[in-house]
């Protein structure tokens, strides 16, 4: 199915096959959730079976994306039993809180490996078959640290070329009426952060000044942007990169408030 062939309302998804990696987790499960309730059949894929389980999924992938061999072979498992699907969303990701001084050879090779070469090696032979089949949309999950420094070097290197792969598609494949999208969320309110604020409440009163909205995002806000850059109802957009992240990359709060007196 092509985005020329939309359904009357352009933010259903009906009839469309999404392929969402990093299902399992914490914004996996709202991507699962957001994009069966607009109607798409969905499969997912993830580094261990059991967070796939009890979730509404039509194919389940199980592999490590540090390993560019199985994610390429995962893809090209897929695209045999089931064909290209009309909507790929690159989600799965991972880091540590680290500062510059802490990442070494190790630590680098180990965050592009998982953010950046394995979502390539699993995105290319399915942007390729969607290409020959004349459309399809994807979208990556990508980070603000892509577009500022918030720590965490080797993975915001990662982040960073996930938005440039993102439009290295949208302006090569667009002729094929391949969309590509990218999305960078902020600190995402998933139980992470959840068991964080049980070791230290305090934490809240360092982190959440630096967003205007004074709250971090939730994993059904991002899942609901997801969808929206998958669906017709942005049949013209590619090429785009749009933080949801309360605010935080729109300026300095905190320089505001402590140095301009803000109220």
């Amino acid at each position: 199915m092509t985005e020329r062939d939309a359904p009357p309302d352009p933010f259903r998804l009906d009839g469309r096959h999404a392929l969402i990696t990093g299902a399992g987790g914490g914004i996996g499960r709202a991507l699962v959730a957001a994009f069966r309730a607009a109607g798409a059949t969905v499969s997912g894929a993830d580094r261990e079976a059991a967070p796939l389980a009890e979730l509404d999924l039509a194919q389940r992938l199980v592999f490590d994306l540090a390993d560019a061999a199985a994610a390429n072979a995962a893809a090209t498992r897929f695209l045999a039993e089931a064909g290209p699907p009309d909507i790929l969303v690159s989600n799965a990701g991972y880091t540590r809180a680290e500062t510059l001084g802490q990442v070494d050879g190790a630590v680098w090779e180990r965050e592009l490996a998982i953010n950046l070469s394995g979502a390539f090696h699993l995105a290319a032979p399915i942007v390729a078959a969607m290409a020959a089949r004349g459309g399809g949309a994807v979208v990556f999950v990508a980070s603000v640290n892509g577009l500022a420094h918030y720590g965490n070097p080797a993975y915001s290197a990662a982040k960073a070329g996930l938005i440039a792969y993102a439009k290295a598609i949208a302006v090569e494949r667009g002729r094929n009426g391949v969309r590509a999208n990218v999305v960078c969320p902020g600190s995402v309110r998933t139980p992470a952060w959840d068991h964080r604020f049980a070791r230290d409440p305090a934490i809240a009163d360092r982190v959440l000044p630096h967003y205007p909205l004074r709250r971090m995002v939730t994993p059904e806000e991002v899942a609901q942007t997801v969808r929206f850059l998958a669906s017709p109802a942005a049949s013209g957009i590619t090429g785009a990169v749009l933080p949801v992240d309360a605010g935080l990359t729109a300026g300095n709060l905190r320089f505001v408030d402590d140095v301009l007196g803000g109220a």
